[in-house]
């Protein structure tokens, strides 16, 4: 779903790095190594305010034949085939201070969310060798950890994307719409207001189950060296036609979240992974 700054921006830069269905040579079993980079995304879906967060962090990446954990996510893959892939994954956001977001100030903070739930990936078409056209159908169940666990309802992502590589994968882009809808406990979550928080600025609202935003993104990267590679990613969320465009806390009709960073592979496996 995306919604909380930092660890929000480690994923969607990791996302940016590789398409989401692009034909991929032999690659190691694992490699190792640190990333680093800045993403500027809203405060929460459809917020006013802004968060600029830059990181460094150790990656792992790990291309088991069931267990995977790769630039598109961390999870099991139940079902391979030419055209079809069925796994489950997980997402982790970080949380989000209400006392930073005016919209919110008095509120509950938001916080970290932890999502998993079963994805089926579709390829639609092969135009070129180096080039898919597929469809993605997540639908996660969302956890937040704050005080304890408590269930915060669940989403579902589905986009298209059309993924392009350069030969050996010297560069790669991708390119994504879709659209993300909630069920009435996770946009409750976001934009209710419970009376108890009510002011003269804020009034009570009661979310519904619905769409939640519609998304287009571009992601590339670019290696430099064998150990080196740089990436980036633009995305842009409307809001205009949401489920709760009524709440007093969906402020924009729009955002948009921009990143760059850094990839540097210390080590990597010898022996290559089975596909």
């Amino acid at each position: 779903m995306n919604v909380a700054p930092t660890l929000l921006a480690a994923s969607v830069l990791l996302a940016a790095m590789a398409p989401a269905c692009a034909a991929e040579p032999a690659l190691p079993l694992w490699e190792a190594g640190v990333f680093g980079g800045t993403a500027v995304t809203p405060a929460y879906p459809g917020a006013s305010e802004r968060s600029t967060r830059s990181l460094a962090l150790p990656y792992l990446i790990y291309r088991g034949k069931v267990l995977r954990a790769d630039r598109s996510g961390v999870g099991a893959r139940l079902l391979d085939t030419d055209r079809v892939e069925f796994d489950v994954g997980f997402a982790l956001s970080l949380p989000a201070r209400s006392s930073d977001v005016p919209d919110r100030r008095g509120m509950p903070d938001l916080g970290t969310l932890v999502e998993f739930g079963p994805r089926l990936k579709i390829k639609l078409a092969e135009p070129t060798r180096n080039s898919r056209l597929g469809l993605e159908l997540p639908l996660r169940a969302v956890i937040e950890a704050r005080g304890g666990l408590r269930r915060q309802g669940a989403t579902f992502e589905p986009r298209l994307v059309y993924a392009l590589q350069g030969d050996r994968q010297a560069w790669q882009l991708d390119a994504s719409v879709g659209a993300v809808l909630g069920n009435t406990a996770i946009n409750d979550y976001f934009y209710g207001v419970n009376p108890a928080f009510a002011t003269g600025q804020r009034p009570s609202y009661a979310a519904k189950s619905g769409l939640m935003l519609t998304r287009l993104g571009l992601g590339g990267s670019y290696r430099l060296h064998q150990d080196w590679r740089a990436f980036a990613f633009l995305r842009y969320d409307n809001y205009a036609n949401a489920a709760n465009r009524a709440s007093p806390l969906l402020r924009q009709n729009s955002g948009t979240s921009t990143g760059i960073g850094l990839m540097w592979t210390w080590q990597r496996s010898g022996r290559m992974a089975v596909e």
